[in-house]
């Protein structure tokens, strides 16, 4: 055996983060995957955790040494509601403030800005990708909106799947598992099409 063959083979760890705020309608996208995410048998070394609307508490998880981040998160992009997006976000893009510059705000989540402050804490970041779905009524600090639309209620287990998918992919992807030596492009899906 080859000292590679003969090393212990330690699972890699990747986190999937759900967020969103749950007064805020169709924004609870992501904390309602990461709900239905605990029910399910994922592979050693995946973490699942609904980071809500802490946007500090996630900065931090993202220089905590996973090795990739999966992010879900109602995403507005102007396409149908319900549609499905895997996105890498340039991190090339986040210019790292000073700590109390990240224009964080107390009842929302921006992915962007939490990759920010994550910048500003000072260590390396994980690489990211971004489980989106196109939010059909979103509420706001005026107009609370409880629960998700239909649509994007019936795009929760696409998006289950799709994350099982990803994360399978990454776990046999020799070597680390960072988002820009896997095999994955911009997708999208609309809930009523097919995959």
């Amino acid at each position: 055996m080859t000292p590679e063959e003969n090393r212990p083979l330690t699972p890699k760890r990747i986190l999937v983060a759900g967020i969103g705020n749950i007064f805020f309608g169709d924004d609870a996208f992501g904390v309602e995957v990461v709900q239905a995410l605990y029910q399910r048998v994922l592979p050693e070394g995946v973490a699942v955790k609904d980071f809500g609307i802490r946007g500090f508490d996630l900065a931090c998880a993202l220089t905590d040494g996973y090795e990739t981040v999966i992010l879900v998160d109602a995403v507005a992009l102007g396409e149908p509601p319900g549609t499905l997006f895997v996105i890498e976000p340039e991190r090339t893009g986040c210019q790292p403030p000073g700590l109390w510059e990240t224009g964080l705000e107390p009842h929302s989540l921006h992915p962007m800005k939490v990759m920010e402050l994550a910048q500003a804490l000072g260590n390396e970041i994980s690489p990211v990708l971004l489980v989106g779905c196109e939010p059909a009524c979103l509420g706001s600090e005026h107009e609370e909106v409880f629960g998700l639309s239909q649509t994007v209620a019936a795009a929760i287990p696409k998006a289950v799947g799709l994350i099982e998918s990803l994360v399978e992919q990454l776990v046999r992807q020799p070597g680390p598992a960072g988002g820009a030596s896997i095999n994955i492009k911009l997708w999208s899906d609309s809930i009523s099409g097919s995959i």
